[in-house]
């Protein structure tokens, strides 16, 4: 992947030939950006950082410290000018997905061993590897997708309880949990599909 930097946004997408040719280029605006440093946890996985965005996270490694110090600054610049020209919030942000290589079972039942049958899913909301019957649900997430993403159980679950919590507020009574309302309210950020 490559990832470069222009007056308000970051630049990213797969390089096809060194320098010369690049795929499914896209732009984040940066005043919806946030820069994370990451700990040096593998020979593999060091001076690394994130790049937490409402539509897309990920990690970014460089090659030596020094230019994972030199890329971190130069984005929190850039960031912090973009940002004082606006106001936006990054209110619920995309995870960075866990690298493929970092699991060999599902990270939610713990029992399920990837194989070339049991394939591993990625939940779009937390960013853990799960397996197929922890990853039974899809929600509308309007930053990520124009349709529902594949959610594992855990965050559906909480998504879920979040829109009958701000629905009861609203409405002042109280919802128990699975009861349907007469209302057809719209449900907010996230929506629901089985």
């Amino acid at each position: 992947a490559v990832v470069s930097t222009q007056s308000t946004g970051i630049v990213y997408g797969t390089i096809l030939i060194h320098r010369k040719k690049y795929k499914g280029m896209k732009v984040l605006p940066l005043d919806e950006v946030r820069i994370v440093s990451l700990e040096d946890t593998t020979p593999d996985r060091m001076n690394g950082w994130q790049i937490i965005s409402l539509s897309k996270s990920f990690n970014v490694y460089a090659a030596h410290a020094s230019e994972k110090h030199d890329w971190i600054s130069h984005l929190n610049t850039c960031i912090a000018s973009c940002q004082k020209r606006g106001d936006k919030k990054l209110t619920e942000p995309a995870p960075a997905w866990i690298p493929d290589d970092a699991a060999t079972h599902c990270m939610i039942c713990t029992r399920t061993k990837f194989t070339a049958v049991n394939r591993k899913h990625h939940c779009r909301r937390c960013g853990k590897i799960v397996c197929n019957g922890c990853s039974t649900k899809r929600l509308l997430l309007v930053a990520q997708s124009t349709e529902p993403v594949r959610v594992c159980d855990p965050c559906f679950a909480d998504a879920s309880s979040k829109t009958h919590s701000a629905r009861a507020d609203s409405s002042g009574e109280e919802l128990s949990e699975g009861e349907a309302t007469d209302t057809q309210e719209d449900p907010g950020p996230a929506q629901f599909f089985s």
